[in-house]
């Protein structure tokens, strides 16, 4: 197709700075190493990716009446950043899918069972925890308070906080692993 695009160009007449011939030449020369640049980065198993950023290379070459002096390694470049760019095309498109679910989830028990189980820890953390224990983990997961914030609150030491909320956060899951 390429070739052909080159072919017509020279039909109709129309010289750029750096002939065609010489856009020929470069092209029958890198043309399988860019192919492999192309396969190596975007992992393409031959489904024609590869061939379209080459080509892309070298019809915006043949539209840019401007360019003077082209080399292997500015060939090479432009696949690369081709490569790049369908890259972060992909990968804004994958973010994009990913915030918007393809379905409305409609079942809310998810979040019925959620708030069950907390409601649970809640029982269990009243009923079986201990002070200063029941009152460091409420402070930090009811009210949302710092451990310095709870520190100065309970009037203890900050590692003595941090001490209590472990051994009562592992008796927790301690007890919930065990049901």
């Amino acid at each position: 197709m390429l070739y052909r695009c080159m072919i017509d160009r020279k039909a109709m007449g129309r010289r750029a700075r750096l002939g065609d011939d010489t856009i020929e030449q470069l092209f029958r020369q890198n043309y399988s190493g860019m192919i492999r640049l192309v396969r190596t980065l975007l992992d393409d198993d031959g489904n024609g990716m590869a061939d379209d950023i080459v080509q892309d290379v070298f019809v915006r070459l043949l539209q840019n009446d401007r360019a003077t002096n082209v080399t292997s390694g500015y060939l090479m470049t432009a696949v690369y950043n081709g490569c790049m760019n369908l890259i972060r095309q992909k990968s804004l498109r994958e973010q994009v899918q990913n915030l918007y679910p393809t379905e409305l989830e409609t079942d809310i028990t998810p979040v019925a069972q959620r708030m069950e189980r907390l409601k649970e820890i809640q029982e269990f953390v009243a009923e079986q925890l201990e002070e200063p224990h029941r009152t460091i983990f409420r402070l930090r997961f009811d009210e949302n308070l710092t451990l310095k914030a709870i520190s100065i609150h309970t009037g203890l030491a900050i590692g003595t906080v941090h001490k209590y909320l472990q051994q009562s956060i592992q008796q927790v899951r301690l007890h919930f692993k065990q049901e």
